[in-house]
């Protein structure tokens, strides 16, 4: 891999991993946010939505949502566990994307695909590349070693 190609694929990593960090930790310091809005609008599959929003499941959703997304930007960041992080990540942003589909429409200015949809693929290009061995922590050796220790965990984290 080229420096250019390094410094590529670590500026990717990175920005998307600050743009989760952030999108996750203003909800985590905000009291007052909640998903049960966005949940209770959604436009495709509004029944499965709406029970996420019921109150029995809200308080999980409303976790989930707050410490999944500011503990992918760690991730991200660091470059430890990219790969696993990465792909809970675009499913994240899937269930992001079809509660908004309206028809085709995702939003009044786009066609089937959105921002959703591109921070997705962007997620699991970074798990496929394991972007963590490129200046990350997941190319550390003390990592390797470790996740030698546990074979099933060797494919996410080795």
């Amino acid at each position: 891999m080229t420096t250019f190609e390094k410094v590529s694929l670590t500026l990717l990593r990175l920005t998307m991993g600050w743009m989760m960090f952030y999108a996750g930790i203003t909800k985590v310091v905000n009291p007052a946010w909640s998903a049960e809005g966005y949940l209770k609008s959604a436009k495709t599959f509004s029944a499965l939505f709406a029970w996420f929003a019921s109150p029995s499941l809200l308080p999980y959703v409303n976790f989930v949502n707050e410490w999944g997304l500011t503990l992918l930007g760690v991730s991200l960041i660091l470059g430890f566990g990219v790969r696993f992080s990465s792909v809970l990540g675009s499913v994240l942003m899937l269930l992001y994307y079809v509660p908004i589909l309206d028809g085709w429409y995702p939003n009044t200015h786009a066609f089937i695909v959105d921002e959703h949809l591109i921070y997705a693929a962007a997620l699991l290009f970074l798990a496929a590349v394991r972007a963590g061995r490129v200046w990350g922590v997941d190319g550390v050796g003390v990592v390797s070693r470790w996740s030698a220790m546990c074979p099933s965990l060797q494919k996410w984290f080795g």
